[in-house]
C-alpha cells in the first residue's frame, strides 16, 4: 500500500491511498471523509457533489460526497453537524486515522481509521465515536456511502422459512413515512430487496432491515461494491431494527449500516467495521434470480 499526498479537486490537502488495483482519497481539510473510491485510473465508485468540491468552513452541512461516519438516530439538529473543518491525520505503517474536533453541539468525537489491502480491493474502514461529554450519551455508529448514480442497491433479507414450520415473523423492515413500496424503482423479491437509482426519479425512497449475512451492495455499470459489517441479531438497533438501509433520490443513493445503540460513559468509544470489496464484469440484477447469480458467489466467497 502506498500513501502519499495530493491536491483533489479543489482541496490542497488529501491522502491517496493505493497499490496495483485500486485507489482512495482521503480529505483532510474537511471530514472526515472518503471522497474517492475506485479501480485505478476509473471512474470514482462513490458520487461528489460538484458544487460542494473543495469548500472548506462555514456553519451550513456541506453533502460533497464519499463516505462519512454520523451517529443515529437521525436528528435535523444533532446529526447534521457540519464537518467542514480540518481533521487530524494520523500516518501508521498500515492505516491512516482521521480524527475530527470533537462536535462542540453534541460532545462526540468521530475517527476513521482506514486500511488497505496490499494487492486486492478489500478496504477495512473502522469508524469510532467518543463520548467527550460529562454524562452518558446513548447512539449507534452510522456509516454511509454515497454511491455513483445510474446503479441499484442490494438489501439482503433474513433467511426464509416455509410454513407452518415457520409461523411467527422473523424479521421487520424499516419503511419511512416517505417510502412508497409501489415505486418501480424498488424489487420486492423473497430473498433481496431491490432499489435503483435514476436522475429522472427524484422523490427519495428509503428502505431498511435487520441483515444477519452482514453485507449490502451497489451494482453500477458493470461493477459491485460490497459493505460488509458485523451483525448482532440480538442486539437493539435505530430505526426500528435496522442494521442496513439502502436510499435512493434523483441526484444521489446510499448504502448505508449501522451498529447497535451503545450508552457510552464519558470517555468511552464504539466502534463499527465495514470491509470493502470491488468487482468487475458483474451483470446489473433486476431480480432475486440475478443477485443469486452474479452476486451471491462473490459474496459467499469472502466469508
Amino acid at each position: 500500500m502506498e500513501i502519499e499526498r495530493i491536491e483533489y479537486k479543489g482541496w490542497p490537502n488529501c491522502y491517496r491511498l493505493s497499490n496495483s488495483l485500486v485507489d482512495l482519497v482521503i480529505t483532510s481539510d474537511v471530514g472526515p471523509r472518503i471522497i474517492r473510491y475506485g479501480f485505478t485510473g476509473e471512474e470514482n465508485e462513490f458520487h461528489e457533489f460538484a458544487d460542494d468540491l473543495g469548500k472548506t468552513g462555514g456553519d451550513e452541512w456541506q453533502s460533497f460526497g464519499g463516505h462519512r461516519l454520523w451517529h443515529a438516530p437521525e436528528d435535523t439538529v444533532r446529526t447534521y453537524f457540519p464537518d467542514n473543518y480540518p481533521v487530524q491525520v494520523r500516518q501508521y505503517p498500515k492505516f491512516l486515522r482521521l480524527t475530527q474536533l470533537t462536535e462542540p453541539t453534541t460532545g462526540i468525537q468521530k475517527e476513521i481509521d482506514i486500511r488497505l489491502d496490499p494487492s486486492t480491493s478489500h478496504v477495512q474502514v473502522i469508524h469510532r465515536l467518543t463520548n467527550r461529554n460529562l454524562w452518558q450519551v446513548e447512539l449507534s455508529v452510522w456509516a454511509l456511502s454515497v454511491v455513483a448514480l445510474g446503479g441499484v442497491g442490494i438489501l439482503p433479507l433474513p433467511a426464509r422459512g416455509e410454513h407452518p414450520a415457520q409461523i411467527l415473523p422473523t424479521s421487520t423492515l424499516g419503511i419511512w413515512s416517505y417510502t412508497d413500496l409501489s415505486d418501480p424503482r424498488f424489487t420486492l423479491g423473497k430473498h433481496y430487496v431491490l432499489l435503483r437509482q435514476h436522475p429522472r426519479w427524484t422523490v427519495a425512497q428509503k428502505i431498511g432491515a435487520l441483515v444477519p449475512d452482514g453485507w449490502v451492495a451497489y451494482a453500477r455499470a458493470g461493477h459491485l461494491f460490497v459493505k460488509q459489517f458485523a451483525a448482532y441479531p440480538g442486539e437493539l438497533y435505530p430505526d426500528m431494527g435496522c442494521s442496513a438501509e439502502v436510499f435512493s433520490r434523483g441526484d444521489m443513493a446510499e448504502l448505508e449500516t449501522l451498529s447497535p445503540i451503545a450508552l457510552l460513559d464519558p470517555g468511552e468509544s464504539v466502534e463499527h467495521v465495514e470491509d470493502w470489496h470491488l468487482f468487475k464484469d458483474v451483470p446489473q440484477p433486476e431480480s432475486d434470480a440475478d443477485v443469486e447469480k452474479y452476486v451471491a458467489p462473490l459474496i459467499a466467497n469472502l466469508k
